[in-house]
């Protein structure tokens, strides 16, 4: 029984082998590059925890990787299958009908053929695939047809993602370029318009840098010398506009966050790590994907949290103004470590988003 063993583990070694070679090793990098970026595209495209058919698209992202990888490896360790050494026809007769390998010692079942490469004879042998590192035949045919099949399949919908991915990405870049915004001025025109809204002003933001034509907007980021119109300090606005119309805008933005922030206190602590394994499956599958920083939190701390996912909310830390004088700490914390303050603790009231809700 030892021996047997030793036999198996022996052979299994043999078989891992097959991957030291060019063809596993450039097949196998193709499958994994491809299949990353086509899942960080897709994440990046439609992600896949807001909607079902964002999480339709993923999970059958996963599954082309799955089944290819499945195949793959079935076609390489499963192997075509050998003619047994010493082989021969069961009626001596028979031996007249077919060859005789003189490697192998054996003669060769219908349908097989000596391998060079495997050096022996195969059954059923349909050839010697490099990439496998293997022969394809008997044993491996459906597996390594399934391969040659899914491969293509997975690459197709891998190749609709990164369309989709960098039309909406050159989409969205080119589209604020030719209304002469960038990202961040795109958003304050979108919170200046909610906070009109939020507050019935009657005010109407116009954005000021928005030549009305797409084509000087064009200009303004793109000339023939490469170098970007004006000295970067100062820029040409609409009429009605002047040189600080958004940056008046963003200070009333500022002014009505803290307004409307919240104050929330740790109930428990947290590390400020990425993504929480500690803090329950939806916090760890919902983080916010976002380059903006987690802040760490220890129970008692108070937070005044400006706006929020459904398992996690951005704020900022209430820190000592006498020992952190000049410090701010802000970023995402998960929803569950903290409970929303009723009074103030200094004075012993209610607080204004309180007072107003009664």
């Amino acid at each position: 029984m030892g021996a047997l063993c030793s036999v198996i583990r022996f052979e299994n070694l043999q078989e891992l082998k097959r991957l030291c070679h060019w063809g596993p090793i450039i097949a196998l990098g193709v499958i994994a590059i491809c299949s990353t970026m086509a899942m960080i595209d897709a994440v990046m495209w439609y992600w896949p925890l807001d909607t079902t058919g964002g999480s339709v698209n993923f999970i059958m992202l996963i599954n082309w990787t799955v089944m290819i990888l499945y195949n793959y490896f079935n076609a390489m360790f499963i192997g075509p299958g050998y003619v047994p050494l010493g082989w021969k026809p069961e009626k001596s007769q028979d031996c007249m009908y077919v060859q005789y390998c003189k490697v192998c010692q054996s003669y060769k079942a219908p349908r097989s053929h000596h391998c060079r490469k495997c050096n022996r004879c195969v059954m059923k042998m349909d050839h010697h695939c490099p990439w496998i590192n293997n022969c394809c035949g008997y044993q491996n045919h459906a597996s390594f047809t399934l391969f040659l099949l899914l491969a293509p399949l997975g690459c197709i919908h891998a190749s609709f993602i990164f369309v989709m991915t960098m039309y909406t990405q050159l989409y969205n870049r080119m589209k604020v370029i030719l209304r002469n915004k960038t990202s961040i001025e795109s958003w304050i025109e979108d919170k200046a318009k909610d906070r009109i809204q939020y507050y019935k002003t009657g005010e109407i933001f116009i954005f000021p840098y928005d030549m009305g034509s797409k084509w000087k907007n064009f200009k303004q980021v793109f000339t023939w010398s490469g170098i970007p119109e004006g000295d970067g300090l100062e820029w040409p606005v609409r009429e009605g506009c002047h040189q600080y119309t958004l940056t008046i805008e963003q200070l009333k933005q500022k002014a009505d966050k803290r307004v409307r922030s919240v104050r929330y206190r740790a109930v428990e602590d947290y590390s400020g790590a990425c993504c929480p394994v500690t803090k329950g499956v939806k916090t760890f599958f919902t983080t916010p994907c976002t380059e903006e920083p987690r802040i760490a939190l220890c129970k008692g701390d108070l937070i005044l949290a400006t706006r929020g996912l459904k398992h996690w909310m951005y704020g900022d830390k209430v820190l000592d103004s006498t020992t952190d004088a000049g410090m701010r700490v802000r970023g995402w914390f998960p929803r569950k470590c903290v409970e929303k303050c009723l009074y103030d603790s200094e004075m012993d009231q209610p607080l204004d988003g309180e007072k107003k809700n009664r």
